[in-house]
């Protein structure tokens, strides 16, 4: 009867805190566990390759200059032969005369030495011709007379000069000028400057010229001469001379010319 009033008791489980426990793997862990070692070993690959490069650089930079580094010295010599000397460079490596030899350093610059070209002097100095009046103004065929070498004002330089005569050597664009002064008094006056060339059979052409022609009254006429009838006339132009032409300046009236040196020049210049 006992048996028939019990109640059933509730099953009860037993843990065994001391049994092994598996963790389970984190996403984490699944997510980066396999590409880790793979991207270490690509970044070690990258910075091997890029030694490598900067290696290869560096050793053609200096093949090139004809000069190797110590430091890689002892690096070439577990590679290469005993007979192999680095001291001297392959011929098809040697160096310009132009290039300072200067020793081992840590460098990359190659000295240079400087170079400075020579021009000739007469390269440097352009033809110019300067000529003053002369104590006899007229020569034959009425052309002036200068003087080439006196004082300070008169000179040629790469220019010969005989005989009122200025004769060009090099060929080239020239500016010819003349200037003279005279003493008006009714009489027509006339101031040329002429060339003469082998290109035109060595005939006489002119380059320039002015004519002046005035008279005053016989009451305006002065008694003597002074500043008031005194006149000039300027000629200046730029032409092509080629060596051997002769250029000269003529006048009509030689007798109106002022005498002077500072009054009476003639000159060129190359430009």
């Amino acid at each position: 009867m006992a048996e028939g009033h019990a109640g059933q008791y509730p099953q009860v489980f037993v843990v065994d805190s001391q049994a092994s426990y598996t963790p389970l793997p984190s996403w984490r862990h699944l997510r980066w566990g396999g590409i880790g070692p793979r991207a270490l070993q690509l970044l070690v690959g990258l910075a091997v390759v890029g030694i490598v490069m900067e290696a290869g650089f560096i050793v053609h930079l200096y093949n090139r200059t004809g000069l190797i580094s110590l430091s890689f010295s002892f690096y070439f010599s577990l590679f290469l032969p005993p007979s192999f000397s680095l001291s001297s460079p392959p011929p098809s490596l040697s160096l310009s005369h132009e290039i300072i030899s200067c020793p081992l350093t840590e460098t990359n610059e190659i000295l240079v030495k400087p170079t400075r070209r020579k021009v000739p002097p007469e390269i440097q100095r352009k033809p110019s011709a300067h000529l003053i009046g002369s104590s006899q103004p007229v020569g034959e065929d009425s052309v002036v007379q200068w003087e080439s070498d006196k004082g300070l004002s008169a000179f040629t330089d790469q220019m010969d000069y005989k005989d009122g005569h200025l004769v060009a050597q090099r060929k080239g664009h020239y500016y010819v000028y003349s200037k003279v002064h005279f003493v008006e008094d009714c009489f027509l006056f006339k101031h040329k400057v002429m060339r003469i060339t082998e290109g035109y059979k060595n005939k006489p052409l002119v380059l320039m010229k002015a004519n002046r022609f005035h008279c005053p009254s016989q009451d305006s006429r002065p008694k003597k001469i002074s500043h008031q009838n005194l006149l000039n006339s300027y000629l200046g132009g730029v032409f092509r001379l080629l060596p051997g032409d002769i250029i000269y300046a003529t006048v009509d009236n030689g007798t109106l010319l002022r005498l002077g040196a500072e009054d009476n020049f003639m000159g060129a210049f190359m430009i």
